[in-house]
C-alpha cells in the first residue's frame, strides 16, 4: 500500500468522501462508457485501495479513456501515459539522464513529468516492455519507490492502469503480472448496446464535478483499517479457497491479504463497519488467473455466496406433467360397460365433430358423450385432489421462500456503491425467476386439481382409493 500523503495525515479530521459523493463520481466516470459499469467501479475502488488495475481486451474498447477519467477523479495527481513496445527505452518512462549529474559522476534521471512523479499512470501494452523497464516497474508498482542513481526515492503513485490484449504466457512476466491485483476483461459493446454506441454524442466535459484529494484517500484507508471481517465473509473466503483448490487455481498469501484489504476498502467507503459475503463479488477479478476463469467464479459467487441462482424446479415441472397426463387419461376413459360403451363414446365424438356450431345435434352429442364417460368414486376423486393439494402446498412454500429470498437480497443490495448494476440485476433475476416459475407451476396444478374435482362421480361405486400418481424425483 502506498505511503501516507503529507496533506492527509492521520487524525487531521478530514472525513472520507461520503457514499453519495462517490456515487456521483462513479456516475461521472461511467457517463458515455457503455457496458463498463464493472470496469469503472473496479478501477476507482482499486485506486482508493492503492492497488493497480489491468484491463485485458482488444484495442478500441475505451481502456485509455477510462484511465484518463480516473486521473481526473483525483485532485492534485499528475498523469502519465505511454504505449510500450519491445523497443521502448527506460528514458521514455523514467526520464532522461541528467547531464549535470553525470558531470559530477552521478547516474541520475530527470524524473519530473515522467512516471516517478505521476499519481495515476496508464501503460498500454504493458507486457511488451523489455526486462530493463519491467525490473524498474516491479519496485515502483509494489513499493512506490524509484531507484534514481545511488538513492531510492518515494513516489506519489496512487495507481497504475495497465492494458494488454491478453494475459502473458511467458513465465518471466508472471511476477509483473501479479502486481496487478484487479484484472478486468473488457470487450466491444454487445449487439444490444450497438445502436447506443452509434448515437453517442461527443463528450466535451473534461473535469469531474467532485474529486478526491490525498487527505480523503488517507481517510478512506484509516476507515478501512477498522473494518471487521464478518463471519459470513470469513466462511465465504474459506469456501472460495476450497473451490480454487479444486479448480487448480493457486493464489499467493500476499494476494489474499491484498484482497481482504480491497474488501475492507469497499465496505468502509460504503459506510459499513463490516465486510460481508456479498463483497466477494470482487473475487473473480482478483483470484482468477486468466479471463476464462472469471465467468466460472462469477457463477460460483451467484449460486454459492449470494444464493441467487435461478431454479427451474424440474421435479415440480415433472409433477405437473405427471398429474396432467393422469387427468387426460381419466377424463377420456369410457364408461365401464365394456366394448359397447367404448363404441358409443366413439360414435358420440364423431357426431359431435360433424355437427355444425350451435346446432341441436351438437348439444345431443355432448350430452351423450358426458353420459358415456367413466364415473369415479368420491374416494377416488378425493385421493387425486389430496395428492395434488400436497404438491400445491410444496409449490406455494417454494414460492414463499423465493419471495423471502428476493426481499432479503434486495435489502442487502440497497445502498451498494461498488457492486455493478448489471450484476445486481443478475442477482435479483435469479430468485425472481424462481418465484415466477413456482407461481406458474402452482397455477397449473390448481387447474389440474379443478379437473380432478370435476370428474363424474358415482356415489354407489366401491370406495377404493387409486394408486397415487407416480412422481419421479
Amino acid at each position: 500500500m502506498p505511503a501516507r500523503h503529507d496533506t492527509g495525515a492521520a487524525g487531521d479530521g478530514t472525513p472520507p468522501p461520503s457514499p453519495a459523493a462517490l456515487r456521483a463520481l462513479v456516475a461521472a466516470l461511467e457517463d458515455g462508457l457503455l457496458e463498463r459499469d464493472a470496469a469503472v467501479r473496479l478501477a476507482l475502488l482499486a485506486a482508493l485501495a492503492g492497488e493497480h488495475v489491468l484491463l485485458i481486451g482488444p484495442p478500441g474498447t475505451a481502456k485509455s479513456e477510462l484511465a484518463r477519467r480516473l486521473h481526473r477523479a483525483f485532485a492534485g495527481c499528475r498523469y502519465f501515459e505511454r504505449l510500450l513496445t519491445r523497443f521502448s527505452t527506460p528514458e521514455e518512462l523514467f526520464g532522461p539522464l541528467s547531464l549535470k549529474a553525470l558531470e559530477a559522476d552521478r547516474y541520475e534521471r530527470l524524473v519530473d513529468g515522467y512516471l516517478p512523479t505521476a499519481g495515476i499512470a496508464f501503460l498500454d501494452e504493458v507486457f511488451k516492455a523489455n526486462s530493463a523497464i519491467l525490473n524498474a516497474l516491479l519496485t515502483l508498482l509494489n513499493e512506490r519507490e524509484f531507484d534514481n542513481g545511488a538513492g531510492r526515492a518515494r513516489t506519489p503513485l496512487v495507481s497504475v492502469v495497465g492494458a494488454s490484449n491478453e494475459v502473458p504466457a511467458d513465465e518471466a512476466l508472471l511476477a509483473f503480472y501479479d502486481r496487478f491485483l484487479v484484472r478486468v476483461p473488457v470487450a466491444p459493446v454487445s449487439d444490444g448496446a450497438f445502436d447506443a454506441l452509434l448515437t453517442l454524442p461527443p463528450r466535451t466535459d473534461t473535469r469531474h464535478a467532485a474529486t478526491i484529494d490525498a487527505a480523503q484517500r488517507d481517510a478512506i484507508r484509516d476507515a478501512a483499517a477498522t473494518v471487521a471481517l464478518g463471519a459470513d465473509a470469513r466462511a465465504a473466503l474459506h469456501a472460495l479457497r476450497a473451490a480454487l483448490r479444486d479448480a487448480g487455481i493457486a493464489v499467493s498469501d500476499r494476494r489474499w491479504r491484498q484482497f481482504v484489504a480491497l474488501l475492507r476498502t469497499a465496505a468502509a467507503s460504503e459506510g459499513r463497519a463490516e465486510v460481508d459475503a456479498l463483497d466477494l463479488w470482487l473475487a473473480p477479478y482478483v483470484v482468477a488467473h486468466e479471463p476464462a476463469q472469471q465467468p466460472v467464479l462469477a457463477a460460483w459467487f451467484v449460486a454459492q455466496v449470494a444464493d441467487a441462482a435461478a431454479d427451474e424446479l424440474p421435479w415440480l415441472a415433472r409433477a405437473v406433467e405427471a398429474f396432467g397426463k393422469q387427468l387426460e387419461i381419466e377424463q377420456s376413459l369410457p364408461a365401464d360397460d365394456g366394448d359397447d360403451a367404448a363404441g358409443k363414446l366413439a360414435l358420440a365424438r364423431a357426431v359431435g365433430g360433424a355437427a355444425d356450431g350451435g346446432g341441436m345435434l351438437r348439444v345431443v352429442a355432448a350430452a351423450l358423450e358426458e353420459r358415456l364417460r367413466r364415473r369415479f368414486s368420491p374416494v377416488h376423486v378425493a385421493a387425486r385432489t389430496a395428492q395434488v393439494d400436497a404438491v400445491i402446498a410444496d409449490a406455494t412454500r417454494i414460492a414463499a421462500d423465493a419471495q423471502a429470498r428476493l426481499a432479503r437480497l434486495q435489502a442487502r443490495l440497497a445502498g451498494r456503491l461498488w457492486l455493478p448494476p448489471t450484476l445486481a440485476a443478475r442477482l435479483v433475476d435469479g430468485p425472481a425467476a424462481t418465484l415466477a416459475r413456482a407461481q406458474s407451476l402452482a397455477a397449473q396444478l390448481q387447474a389440474i386439481r379443478a379437473g380432478f374435482a370435476a370428474l363424474p362421480v358415482d356415489e354407489t361405486l366401491a370406495a377404493g382409493a387409486p394408486e397415487p400418481v407416480a412422481l419421479a424425483g
